[in-house]
């Protein structure tokens, strides 16, 4: 049945006062995705490293608490400017994968994009599960650009 269902996508971006390091080390480390990510991500651990440790390609971070505890695994990783990631839980949803960019602007400050998409898993399920994944991502969007520029002003 793979390649059965329709594919669906979101984008979501947003501008920040901090630099693109700042942003990605918050992004990319899910270890501390709690410190950051607030009740999205009430706990946040690795389970596996990767390459470069802690969060570079296979690593896989655990996020959430029991009985809903998400699973995602580093696909694709440039320091400072793009962390990629896939579902590795099972989910209402198949092949979901993510990625986020961080590109420096011209004056200071960075262009953020968060691009998500996946395959229905159940026929006409797909803009729902569209639209949460939009609302998802839009609020860790925000809570990344406030984390990384509260970090930026206690500096």
């Amino acid at each position: 049945m793979a390649g059965d269902g329709r594919r669906f996508s979101v984008t979501v971006t947003a501008h920040s006062s901090a630099a693109p390091a700042t942003l990605f080390r918050l992004a990319a480390d899910g270890g501390r995705w709690s410190e950051w990510a607030g009740t999205l991500a009430p706990r946040s651990s690795w389970e596996r490293q990767g390459d470069p440790p802690p969060g570079g390609i296979g690593a896989i971070r655990r996020l959430g608490l029991w009985p809903i505890v998400v699973r995602e695994e580093t696909v694709a990783f440039e320091q400072d400017r793009l962390h990629g990631y896939a579902l590795r839980t099972p989910a209402p949803l198949r092949d979901y994968r993510a990625e986020v960019t961080f590109e420096a602007r011209d004056g200071g400050g960075t262009d953020v994009v968060w691009r998500g998409a996946f395959t229905e898993l159940i026929p006409g399920t797909g803009p729902v599960v569209q639209r949460a994944l939009l609302l998802l991502l839009r609020s860790l969007t925000r809570r990344l650009v406030r984390a990384a520029e509260r970090g930026l002003r206690a500096s």
